[in-house]
């Protein structure tokens, strides 16, 4: 099903989807393949394209991820990073974005499908200048991905919460974690 969605319409209602997740709908997996196609146009530093990427559709697998994902939940959701001061408009919003991210650690393993962005190298300890261009190498990538499941019909949400525990997902998933970054 593509949705007609004008460009305007699709940049200003793609959202990170936690709650209205149709997380009985079989996604397949072609229609993912479609859309990663289409996300793999966006633009990498000096064309690099050191991008892969992981699809997950083992239960297992999935219900490991999501163990991993809601330990570092609470940390996350009680830093002062999630917090918002008394009268900044964003602290409005947060009680519905708290919410629909609880929902989200609490039916993570029923994700029909998980894509997992890498990318070849670790930029531990990097400069500044290096982190940019690695993550300005992918994350349009993977913006561009959800801007294609949306005009689809398919909800996404965008989440780094298992990152805590990287090693550990790189081993499930078979990920070298000395050569790739999730």
């Amino acid at each position: 099903m593509n949705l007609e969605l004008s460009p305007d319409e699709l940049l200003s209602t793609t959202r990170s989807v936690r709650k209205r997740l149709d997380l009985e709908r079989p996604v397949e997996r072609e229609l993912v393949q479609e859309c990663l196609d289409l996300a793999l146009q966006a633009p990498t530093g000096s064309n690099n394209q050191g991008w892969h990427w992981v699809f997950v559709t083992d239960a297992d697998k999935k219900r490991v991820i999501a163990d991993h994902y809601a330990a570092s939940f609470d940390p996350y959701a009680n830093s002062p990073g999630a917090q918002y001061e008394t009268g900044d408009v964003r602290a409005e919003r947060q009680d519905a974005v708290k919410g629909s991210a609880v929902y989200l650690r609490q039916h993570f393993h029923e994700v029909p499908l998980m894509l997992i962005p890498c990318h070849a190298g670790r930029i531990d300890g990097a400069d500044a200048f290096a982190q940019a261009s690695y993550w300005g190498s992918i994350l349009p990538a993977a913006w561009s991905f959800m801007l294609a499941l949306r005009s689809r019909g398919l909800g996404s949400s965008w989440t780094t919460l298992h990152l805590p525990r990287e090693r550990e997902v790189a081993e499930l998933l078979g990920i070298p974690y000395d050569r790739y970054t999730q």
